[in-house]
């Protein structure tokens, strides 16, 4: 039964409190805009993405948190701070890699509406250490 039921695909949809400049940050991240509307933006990274919308809430942006799990977490660290989008984005927070008590190393990055993506690598298996 599960077979039939197959997930091909899931996405979230992440608030924009200024849509076009979250458009811009976004793809200055990296991130390849695959489609938008005045409304909506496919953004995707690899064969990862999500949909950015052009609504705000404040209270739920600054509660949405997203996992993005990384391969390489030295080298997100060294693309995302060479971009300097503190500097660009007002409210944009970059914090370097840290190691959490749940396990994993993170990179917390806040995005121009509030949003908080944890961006993590994946950690070894036992047997790799």
């Amino acid at each position: 039964m599960k077979q039939k039921l197959e997930i091909i695909d899931l996405k979230t949809f992440v608030p924009a409190k200024d849509y076009e400049q979250s458009r811009r940050f976004f793809k200055e991240m990296g991130f390849e805009e695959v489609w938008t509307s005045a409304n909506l933006s496919h953004l995707r990274w690899g064969s990862f993405g999500f949909l950015l919308q052009n609504f705000y809430n404040k209270e739920m942006a600054e509660n949405l948190m997203l996992s993005m799990m990384v391969r390489d977490l030295e080298a997100w660290w060294a693309h995302l701070s060479a971009l300097g989008l503190e500097k660009s984005y007002p409210g944009v927070c970059l914090t370097p890699p840290t190691d959490y008590s749940w396990g994993l190393r993170e990179v917390h990055l806040i995005d121009p509406s509030g949003v908080l993506w944890h961006i993590s690598q994946q950690p070894k298996a036992k047997d790799e250490n």
